[in-house]
């Protein structure tokens, strides 16, 4: 068992690979796809995420021995994520780790964004759930390329996974990589997969308290996206209050309103990540206009 949250162990399997994923590794290897040169920035990137341990309890052990298995995990899960962020630098790609909870409209904003972009941008998904390949075979309906890692009895993804799944997936220089992370907005804060950004979705239905409820989430989250605004007129539901609750735990966080089902004020999330690609292009000149669809 995980002692990070309390999720399964060597439950997750990755589409099209045979072998399962141990979630506690046992030694660090190194990737396929791993460089052995680095860069000299890491794009104001956060390594580590939450205000504290998680205070998992396991009869028989002792708090200090959680905390320093703890701490172990995750510091193990960092180096997997260091790998697959030099990756990521090294090809050019905009990688965003999406994550709400379930039932948020998280699929939807994607397929709606897969569709209106793929015309114009090189899209790849990386799907995360625990049980199925039903999102991942809705982001294939697109046209574009998705790969579904499940995690059986385990919440979130982490840093070992997506690398496998990348090893797989072959994302293209230049491109932008989706990572739906499983519907979950408690652990999916602890683990750095070595992604560019978190964007935190939140549906309107939700309540606006999510922000002081589950704070390490959007303390770690660059972007919060407030969807289904389309619903507002039915809610009882305080917008500003919500904003205000996110930037009291992450004063920095970006938020963006918008309903992915009538396409309200998505043109601001699409110009979000035009802007976000062009930003990891400016340490690739060589890549000139990769990425971009004929």
């Amino acid at each position: 068992m995980c002692t990070v949250c309390g999720c399964g162990e060597g439950e997750a399997k990755i589409e099209g690979q045979d072998h399962g994923h141990d979630h506690d590794h046992p030694h660090v290897h190194q990737h396929p796809h791993e460089h052995s040169h680095t860069h000299g920035h890491d794009h104001g990137h956060r390594h580590h995420y939450g205000q504290g341990p998680a205070h998992a309890h396991a009869p028989g052990m002792s708090q200090s021995r959680m905390v320093q298995i703890e701490q172990d995990i995750l510091s193990k899960n960092n180096e997997y994520a260091a790998a697959n962020r030099r990756f990521f630098s090294d090809h050019g790609i905009l990688a965003l780790n999406l994550v709400s909870s379930p039932g948020s409209g998280k699929t939807m904003l994607l397929t709606r964004t897969i569709n209106e972009l793929k015309s114009e941008l090189e899209l790849s998904v990386i799907e995360g759930d625990q049980q199925t390949v039903n999102d991942a075979e809705r982001i294939r309906a697109t046209g574009v390329q998705a790969l579904q890692i499940n995690t059986g009895k385990g919440c979130h993804l982490d840093g070992h996974m997506v690398g496998h799944a990348m090893h797989s997936l072959k994302p293209a220089d230049g491109s932008v990589l989706f990572i739906e992370n499983v519907g979950n907005l408690v652990c999916p804060a602890a683990f750095d997969l070595g992604e560019a950004h978190k964007v935190a979705i939140l549906s309107v239905t939700e309540g606006e308290d999510k922000p002081i409820k589950y704070p390490d989430m959007f303390h770690a989250s660059d972007l919060m996206i407030l969807n289904k605004t389309d619903l507002l007129p039915y809610l009882d539901f305080d917008v500003e209050r919500c904003i205000e609750y996110a930037r009291r735990v992450n004063p920095g966080i970006r938020v963006l309103q918008l309903s992915a089902k009538s396409g309200e004020g998505i043109q601001g999330w699409y110009q979000w990540i035009r802007a976000a690609r062009q930003l990891v292009l400016t340490d690739h000149p060589e890549l000139g206009a990769s990425g971009l669809c004929a």
